[in-house]
């Protein structure tokens, strides 16, 4: 008889003897992997700072030389998701070979430290400066910083650091209309100087290449063109053959491409060809010269499309409207207007556009409950010639022969077993 073979008890492994190697452990709760930059100063260290738009404690990498450093977190896709090993180097140096110890990360993300600029982390405290009578007035940036007791010590400790403190008065001057008293500097605010630095980084970005995210969401899309409808009178004529235009053609053939031209022209002004979903494509690309987005129009989507991400990732709302403010005014540095209408005129094409596909949905409708009528009655035959062939394979030889008999003027079986007929009394 075989019996089971008992489960080992666990015993500790001696250090004189070698360990077999073990999985690594899978950490619950994953360890971080952040990628710092290579010329950091030891003074560097990690900070926390209230966010530029929202005002949430979030976590900085400040270093005296090179700045504040946001985190961008670099995921691998949900459709194929990755781990990352984390083990130690084997071995102490002292020749002493000893198993590598780690462990797994499920999630695979890597926090890259990238600059930003210290300007979004004053530009609150600077709105936030007293005003008198609606028009802020002008004072030292140590007054604007001690104006404000709640600030946070580790933003407060990288104001007031030395070594950046050159960076951060040039950043200020460059948002803030300055004047000079005495041997000190004094700041006021300006929102046209900074919606000039924010154009500025919003022309960087267009440069250097919008993300293909942005671009294909923010900017083909909102500028691709709905194609015109092409009835089938303008696709006969474009299909017809130009080579023998020359050679003269028999009466038969006239009569009957005359006769295919009326019909044709008739079934057109009726019933044009719809326009479905998949003639969107983007601007500029395969388009008819007449749809084709100009250029600049092309630029001005890309630098609004970067401005309004700077907005929304380091500006307030408030401070959103009042630039928005500025740029619908006369004294705006960019001339918007150009997309604007050309925003409009695309507008106004895909309200044609939807117009006529409502009006070509009618027949498609149609034409899709035929076909739906035309499938349930197939499936029915089917099922049914599939029931019978079940029937018949079931049915023995003789069931078979019996119903080729012709029982024309037979008596059927019911009728022998029917109730008596009563007798009459004689």
């Amino acid at each position: 008889m075989r019996t089971r073979s008992a489960a080992p008890s666990e015993q500790p492994v001696s250090s004189d003897k070698p360990s077999h190697f073990q999985p690594p452990k899978t950490t619950m709760k994953p360890s971080k992997t952040f990628i710092l930059p290579s010329s950091a100063s030891p003074d560097a260290r990690f900070v926390t700072l209230p966010h530029p738009r929202t005002g949430d404690s979030t976590r900085y990498f400040f270093c005296p030389e090179l700045g504040v450093n946001e985190f961008t977190v670099v995921a691998s896709p949900a459709q194929s998701s990755r781990s990352i090993l984390y083990t130690s180097r084997e071995g102490n140096g002292d020749g002493d070979s000893k198993s590598p110890e780690g462990t797994i990360s499920k999630t695979a993300e890597l926090l890259i430290a990238t600059p930003i600029d210290i300007v979004f982390f004053i530009i609150p405290l600077l709105c936030s400066s007293p005003s008198n009578g609606g028009r802020r007035l002008f004072q030292p940036l140590d007054d604007i910083i001690d104006s404000h007791d709640e600030l946070p010590k580790h933003l407060r400790s990288i104001l007031y650091n030395e070594i950046s403190r050159d960076i951060l008065m040039r950043r200020v001057d460059a948002v803030c209309d300055s004047v000079e008293a005495g041997d000190e500097k004094m700041f006021r605010v300006s929102y046209a100087k900074l919606l000039q630095v924010l154009l500025a980084k919003a022309e960087r970005m267009i440069v250097q290449g919008l993300p293909t995210s942005l671009e294909e969401r923010f900017v083909k899309q909102a500028l691709a063109a709905p194609l015109v409808s092409v009835t089938r009178t303008d696709m006969a004529t474009s299909s017809a053959p130009k080579d023998d235009a020359n050679e003269p053609e028999p009466q038969e053939a006239k009569d009957t491409q005359s006769t295919e031209a009326t019909t044709s022209a008739s079934s057109a002004s009726s019933s044009p060809t719809p326009i479905t979903d998949s003639a969107l494509t983007p601007a500029g690309e395969d388009l008819p010269e007449q749809q084709s987005c100009p250029d600049n129009v092309i630029r001005l989507q890309r630098l609004s499309t970067a401005l309004t991400f700077l907005k929304l990732s380091y500006i307030s709302p408030d401070l959103c409207t009042k630039i928005d403010e500025l740029l619908s005014t006369s004294e705006s540095p960019v001339d918007f207007t150009p997309l604007k209408e050309y925003l409009k005129y695309l507008a106004d094409l895909r309200a044609e556009a939807l117009a006529s596909r409502s009006l070509g949905d009618f027949s498609r409708k149609r034409n899709a409950e035929d076909e739906d009528a035309a499938e349930s009655r197939a499936e029915k035959k089917r099922k049914k010639e599939e029931e019978e062939k079940k029937k018949k394979a079931g049915e023995s030889r003789g069931v078979r022969d019996l119903k080729k008999v012709n029982t024309a003027g037979m008596k059927k079986m019911s009728d022998f077993f029917g109730k008596a007929a009563v007798k009459k009394k004689s």
